[in-house]
This record gives structure tokens, sequence and C-alpha cells, in this order.
């Protein structure tokens, strides 16, 4: 009598295959891990996705004008510069908000994730960021500090040989970095006017990856896990990616509460799967890694969690922006130069660094660039000179009342229960907002510039209308989740009491369940959040391949 064989135990499920998932699947399959990676997307393909500008307009006017799938993802900047089958549909995939509270959730399902539409840009946290509230009082600080990470940014720089200057910045810590790229005569101009008229203050190179240049080599971008850690992880043999897969919740034995595997629905089938593993890896993003999290609870699941602390979903944060183009006439713009993660410039934070200074608490940095983009004469409104931006993004308090649940009636193409997103604004905020107004419109100013929007910059055929609509209502605030920075929602913490995962990303119920992703943030930071996400992951990694050496 024959009988059916033993389903495959692997060492490590990764749940997600973007810039989180990538490092994860890398770390613990260069240490000779079996690892399974589940992606809930397709896997794309170079040659299809890749550079073809007119099909992607062309695409972008159906999915807006037709079948109306991409409404929050088109008013992202990105989704106008890349294919938008590399933003999620968003009738498969809705979620939910208060009608008061609109949430802007901007997503990427494929092998890559959002990665493939990542800036590219790399900045360190400070322990002004992990320790803020030893500072002023508000909430928590994170159990960990930059020298915890440090080894790991300085690995993950190197690996992914990032560009940027040693600056010497206490609220920038300098990392391991390849030469930078200069910046234009304009941007210099602008460093010139900071710098002469204000002491606390400096402009510097931004960090982070050059612009990519596909080859038949290297075809994916080497920012995005499929162009590095990924296709690394891959190469060891020891790695099993399955894409369409949508994972539904981690399953748990009765007796150990420990971890056992995921289910998963198969995309494209619909059929339910159930995967078995030593340890679970969250990197879903975010939000997604959240939902895993409450349809992994009792409530839901049978031996699921139980949330001692009461806090899974809450303290959602993302970073608060607001964005100003300009026009400097007095600088002719000769040609376009490269805009990317390192071509571009950074006025890193300087409010409340050594004393509380200003009516809000924590600070905000500023990203720009001039002579970076421009449009062909034809259709430009302006002159010769030079056009520019300036994007001020800032440190969003943790609150318990913004959060995350999931919706009681409503569910996505795979009958799992979505999201509901309450999200908003606090005064501190608000305040913080018009310091941003205020500072950039001085800069812009005393440079011999002109605040304008990109409608009256240039001529904007056919999408005329939409644009307008975007800046109108971008014109004070970027509404929560516009700049894709969302973290928190399991936040790591000292006792279970006060968090959900530990100082190593485990879920204090189930020690071999981690959180590595943006949702284990304690506080948000106004650094851009993906380098310290990967130095997490890669950290939590190291612990977990020396647990499972030891038995865990």
């Amino acid at each position: 009598m024959s009988t059916a064989p033993s389903p495959e135990i692997y060492d490590a499920i990764v749940v997600g295959s973007g810039a989180n998932g990538g490092v994860a699947a890398k770390e613990l399959s260069e240490r000779g891990l079996k690892v399974l990676v589940l992606e809930a997307g397709r896997t794309p393909d170079a040659k299809a996705d890749l550079g073809h500008p007119v099909r992607d307009m062309a695409k972008r006017f159906y999915n807006l004008a037709i079948a109306k799938r991409q409404s929050y993802q088109s008013m992202h900047p990105g989704y106008w510069k890349a294919n938008p089958d590399l933003f999620t549909d968003e009738k498969d995939n809705p979620y939910t908000t208060p009608d008061d509270q609109p949430f802007y959730w901007i997503r990427g399902r494929q092998v890559g994730g959002k990665s493939l539409t990542w800036g590219g840009i790399t900045l360190r946290l400070s322990d002004y960021e992990f320790k803020a509230a030893s500072r002023d009082g508000h909430e928590q600080d994170w159990p960990i500090c930059h020298d915890d990470l440090a080894p790991y940014y300085s690995k993950l720089e190197q690996f992914f040989e990032v560009r940027g200057s040693r600056d010497g910045l206490a609220q920038l810590p300098d990392g391991d970095y390849q030469t930078t790229l200069p910046l234009t005569p304009a941007e210099l101009h602008i460093k010139q006017v900071v710098e002469n008229n204000w002491s606390d203050r400096c402009l510097i190179p931004s960090r982070g990856f050059g612009l990519h240049r596909p080859s038949p080599e290297q075809p994916w971008p080497q920012y995005s896990s499929l162009g590095s850690s990924l296709k690394a992880a891959m190469a060891t043999g020891n790695v099993t990616l399955r894409s369409d897969a949508v994972v539904s919740h981690v399953v748990f034995d009765a007796d150990t509460r420990k971890a056992r595997g995921v289910v998963y629905c198969d995309r494209n089938t619909k059929t339910t799967h159930e995967v078995l593993a030593r340890t679970v890896v969250l990197c879903a993003s975010t939000i997604e890694s959240v939902r895993i999290l409450l349809h992994s609870t009792e409530k839901y699941q049978p031996a699921g969690l139980t949330d001692p602390s009461g806090m899974l979903g809450c303290y959602l944060m993302d970073h608060v922006s607001t964005s100003t183009f300009f026009f400097l006439p007095h600088i002719k713009q000769p040609k376009t130069f490269d805009l990317s993660g390192c071509d571009s410039f950074f006025i890193p934070c300087f409010c409340n660094l050594t004393a509380q200074q200003e009516k809000f608490l924590r600070g905000y940095g500023i990203w720009g660039g001039v002579q970076r983009f421009d449009l062909p004469s034809i259709v430009r409104k302006v002159g010769s000179g030079s056009i520019g931006f300036l994007i001020a993004h800032g440190e969003v308090l943790p609150r318990h009342s913004n959060r995350i649940q999931l919706s009681n009636d409503v569910v996505d193409a795979w009958g799992i229960p979505v999201p509901h997103i309450e999200c908003a604004w606090s005064e501190n905020e608000h305040l913080m907002l018009e310091h941003m107004h205020q500072q950039i419109d001085e800069i812009i100013k005393l440079a011999g510039g002109k605040n304008m929007k990109l409608t009256e910059m240039f001529h904007v055929p056919v999408f005329g209308d939409f644009v307008s609509r975007m800046e109108e209502t971008m014109a004070f605030s970027a509404p929560p989740g516009y700049y894709i920075h969302e973290v928190g929602g399991a936040r790591m913490g000292t006792t279970p009491q006060n968090s959900v995962v530990n100082r190593h990303n485990q879920v204090w119920e189930a020690p071999n369940l981690f959180v590595t992703d943006g949702a284990c943030w304690a506080s948000a930071g106004w650094q851009s959040p993906t380098l310290t996400e990967m130095a997490i992951t890669a950290r939590a990694s190291e612990f977990i391949a020396a647990q499972l050496r030891s038995g865990f």
C-alpha cells in the first residue's frame, strides 16, 4: 500500500519578493538555508515590461478613462514614468477608509514588488530617530540604535554600490559609498543660497543609486530585487520562488503556538494551498504584512495570535510631504541631467536637533533637483531658464488612532478580508507643513526663482485636466500614503505589553514568526525608509540562521 509523500518543510518561508523579501532570501540562502519565497503577483519579463513608453501611455489612458482600475496609483508621479502594469489593479485589490480620511495606498504586486518603481534613495536613520522619544517624550524609543544596524547598513551599501558623500552629519550618518556624482550648476547656486543664509543647514548630494541603463546582462535595475538581492538569492540554488501566491494567513501549531507555515490562494486558479517551514518571515510591505497578521489572529484562525498588547494594526505612519516646482529664469538649462537616487540633492533635517526649537515635534528634510528634467521646447510655456523641484518630507508622530483593521464586509478577488485604513494628519503635522512651505518659498525667492505649477510651465495634452486636479489635491499636503513610506502597525519594542515584535523582529507570541519590513517600525523618522528596512531584514536574517542552526 503506497502512501502520499510528506509535504516539503522549508527552513524559511519569505512572504514578499521586493526590497526586503529579496534581502531576506539572499541572506538566508547564502547561509545554506532552503527558502521558499512567495509573491502575490506575476513574474514580469524585462523585454515585455520595460522600455515601451508609447504603449505605457495607452495603458494609462485605458486604466484611468475606461477600466478605472488605478485611480490612487495614478496620483503618484512614479506611475507616469513606469509601466502601469507594475502598479496594482485596485478592483482586484480593494481597501477601505473612512469617507473623510483618504489614504493613497500605492502598491506593486509582481516579483520584485515596489522595488521595480523605487526611486533608489538610500539614507541611514540616526539615533535622533531611534531615540527620539527620550528627547521629546512622545511615545517610545526603538529598542535598537544606529550601532546595531551599522554593519548591515555597510554591507548593503557595498553590495548595492550606493553613491554618496561623507558629510559628517550627526542627523544623517555617513555610509560606505561609491564616488558621488556632481551637482548641476543650478543646484550649486541653490547650495550657495542655503548655506549663505542659514547657519544650521547644508545642501548635500543625495545618496542612492545612479540612473539605470539596461543591458542584455542587466535588464533590471540594480535597485530592484530582480536586479540585485533576489538575483543573488536565486543563484545559490537554495531558493524556490513561487509567484501568483496570495498569502492569506499564517498557521500555528496548537500545542507549541509556533508558526508552522502559511496558507495562500493561487492568483489565477483561486485554489488554496498550505506550505510549511521552520520559520516564517513577513516582508510583504507594511500594510500587507499587518493584514496577514490580523488575518492570523484567533478571531479568524484556530490557534491564532491573541495580540496581548492590543497594538497589532496600530501606530500606522507615513511621511507628511509637500512638493513645489519652480523656475529659475536667470539660469539657462543647456541640457537635462539625470534624475535618480544619487542625481539630486538633500537639505537634511535641521529642526529640533539640539533643543525643542519649533512649535512641532521632530523634523523634516528637503529633497530637490534643478536642471534634472525638461520637455521639448514645443510644449514649454516658459523661457530657457532652469526648472526644479523641492519636496519636503517629515516625521509623522506615532499615534494609536492611526491604524489598520480588517474590513467586516469587503474582500479581495480571492475572498480575503481587505485592510480598513484609518490615518490622518494631526496638529503636529499641520504645523510642520506650514514650516515646510515657509522654508521652501524662502529658498526659491532667495535663489531668484518663481513657484510654478507644472501646468503653468508645460502644455500637458490629453492628461491636462487630470494633472491639474492632481496639483490641486497636493497643493498644501499630499494625503497619507501618497509618499509610499508607510511604516508601523506591528511595532518593535521591549515587552509583549508595549509592542508586537521584539528587538530581533520576532512576534512575541510565536518566536519563529518574524516581521522585518516597515510594519515593525516604532517611529517614522524623516528619511526614506527602504535602506533601513533592508538593514533590519539583514540583521534579522542573521539571527534566524543562527537560531535555526541551534534548533530554535
